[in-house]
């Protein structure tokens, strides 16, 4: 379990949780992550996809556009992604990373 770093966090107290079912050499990394209601800045350097299997996220980008993730919803976050991510119900996804 992990939780954002401080100086990340907006509101809450978010636990992350996560299990990991592959990492490749030339790196992929596959897995599922739940989280707990919060919300904190996130930055991303890689490409992800994600599935959402339960809860109810929020990513809202630097420009203030959200996208509400539900269960059954996809979605692929590019690099160079600036924004926050909010859970309102706990969240599980799969995800599937490339650095």
């Amino acid at each position: 379990m992990e939780r954002p770093a401080p100086e990340k966090r907006l509101a809450g107290d978010p636990v992350h949780t996560s299990w990991s079912i592959e990492e490749t050499p030339d790196g992929i990394f596959c897995g599922l992550w739940q989280a707990t209601p919060g919300k904190w800045k996130v930055a991303y350097s890689e490409w992800e996809y994600v599935l959402i299997h339960e809860g109810h996220s929020i990513l809202t980008d630097a420009q203030g556009r959200e996208t509400h993730l539900k269960a059954g919803d996809r979605f692929v976050i590019r690099p160079g992604f600036e924004g926050t991510w909010e859970v309102i119900e706990t969240t599980l996804k799969d995800y599937v990373i490339k650095v």
